[in-house]
């Protein structure tokens, strides 16, 4: 598998923009992509080395949607915790 590839895009939320403060960095990766790769891909795509890697699949969501009565679905897809070594800072829309 390509390295580039193993990393789809940056996950923002508020929790994960809190967590960038102490080098934790989110993204959604491939789901068959396993902590190595992705400690590979962050290393090739920003140059510094990843410390450790948290990953978790996240279970798709069923809501009803305000105002009118039709449900909106968010699939299931991976996403994983990257915490960086040393002082080193990313910009994670670089993807």
């Amino acid at each position: 598998m390509k390295t580039k590839s193993t990393i789809i895009q940056s996950y923002q939320t508020e929790k994960s923009s809190e967590q960038q403060g102490q080098k934790q960095y989110s993204f959604i990766v491939r789901k068959d992509a396993n902590k190595v790769e992705i400690k590979k891909a962050i290393k090739e795509i920003y140059g510094v080395e990843a410390e450790d890697v948290k990953t978790m699949v996240m279970p798709k969501k069923t809501r009803l949607l305000r105002g009118r009565y039709e449900w909106a679905k968010r699939p299931v897809f991976k996403k994983a915790i990257v915490t960086l070594k040393g002082d080193k800072t990313i910009d994670p829309n670089k993807i």
